[in-house]
C-alpha cells in the first residue's frame, strides 16, 4: 500500500487501531441497505470495516491522492467517491427519504464544529451520526447545564439531537498521532423535539448572544429582547447565567421575545 503522508492543512490523523475501529463500527451497527456517507475516508480504515457491513457507501474527500487510492483499493462499484469540501457538500442530494442518511466519520478538527453546524441544516434528511472528534469538543456535545464544558454549541446540538458519548480515543491510535485526546460521539435527531423555538433564527440568536457574555447573568444576556420582568415571567431565574439554563429555558426566552415581537 502506498503510504500517504498526513497533511497539517486538511488537518489529517489516519487511524491505526484496527480494535478502536472495530469497537466504532459495533457501535455504527451498520446494516445492508442503508445509505451510509463517510466523511473524509482517509485511507480507509473506517471505510474498509464498513464495507464488510453493506454493500455500497458514499464518501466525501477533499484531498485527491487519498481518493486515488481508495479508487485503486475498492471496487468502484461498492464506492461512490464525492470530492469536495464537507463543509459545502449537500447531503441532501444522497439521501432517499425523511431520515434516511446514516452519517459517520474520523472528522478534521479544525472543521468539525462548522461541520457539525452544516449537518444540523440538513437534518430532515438524516437518521444518525456517529463522528470521532477531538474529546474536548465530545465534551461540550454531551454535557450537561451547570458543568463546564456547557456551551453554545452543547445547547444548539442538543435542540436537534440525543447526544451520547461512545467511546475514548487516545492518541496513539492514530497516525500521526494527535497532542489531544479523541472520542466516539453518537448525535441522533429527536423523532420530535421536546422544546420548540417558534422563530428558531431568533433562538439561535439569543443563544448565541448570550454565551458571548456567559459570566454574566442571562438578563445581561439577552437585554436586547427582553427585561427582567419577562424573563422571570417566561419562568427562567434572570440572575441565572447562561451556562446554568438548559434547552428548555432558552426555547422559553426565545418563545417570550417572539411573543413580544408579534
Amino acid at each position: 500500500m502506498t503510504t500517504h503522508k498526513a497533511r497539517k492543512r486538511f488537518g489529517q490523523h489516519f487511524l491505526s487501531d484496527r480494535s478502536l475501529v472495530e469497537k466504532m463500527v459495533r457501535q455504527i451497527a451498520p446494516a445492508d441497505g442503508q445509505v451510509m456517507v463517510e466523511i473524509g475516508p482517509g485511507q480507509g480504515a473506517l471505510t474498509l470495516p464498513l464495507l464488510d457491513c453493506i454493500q455500497h457507501l458514499h464518501v466525501v474527500e477533499l484531498d485527491r491522492d487519498l481518493i486515488e487510492h481508495l479508487e485503486r483499493t475498492i471496487s468502484g462499484q461498492r464506492i461512490t467517491i464525492h470530492r469536495g469540501d464537507a463543509l459545502r457538500f449537500d447531503f441532501t442530494t444522497l439521501a432517499k427519504g425523511p431520515h434516511s442518511l446514516r452519517v459517520v466519520g474520523n472528522l478534521p478538527y479544525n472543521i468539525s464544529t462548522p461541520l457539525i453546524f452544516h449537518l444540523l441544516d440538513q437534518l430532515p434528511v438524516i437518521h444518525d451520526m456517529h463522528f470521532m472528534l477531538q474529546k474536548e469538543v465530545v465534551d461540550r456535545l454531551t454535557a450537561t447545564p451547570g458543568t463546564p464544558d456547557w456551551g453554545r454549541l452543547s445547547v444548539m446540538v442538543q435542540y436537534h439531537c440525543r447526544t451520547e458519548y461512545l467511546l475514548f480515543v487516545p492518541p496513539g491510535a492514530f497516525s500521526p498521532p494527535p497532542k489531544v485526546d479523541s472520542a466516539v460521539v453518537r448525535l441522533a435527531p429527536h423523532d420530535e423535539p421536546p422544546h420548540i423555538a417558534h422563530d428558531y433564527r431568533l433562538f439561535r440568536q439569543m443563544v448565541s448572544q448570550a454565551f458571548t457574555q456567559r459570566r454574566k447573568v442571562i438578563r445581561n444576556g439577552v437585554k436586547s429582547w427582553l427585561t427582567e420582568e419577562q424573563i422571570a415571567a417566561a419562568g427562567v431565574d434572570p440572575m441565572k447565567r447562561p451556562d446554568a439554563l438548559g434547552v428548555d429555558a432558552f426555547v422559553a426566552l426565545a418563545n417570550a421575545a417572539t411573543r413580544q415581537g408579534d
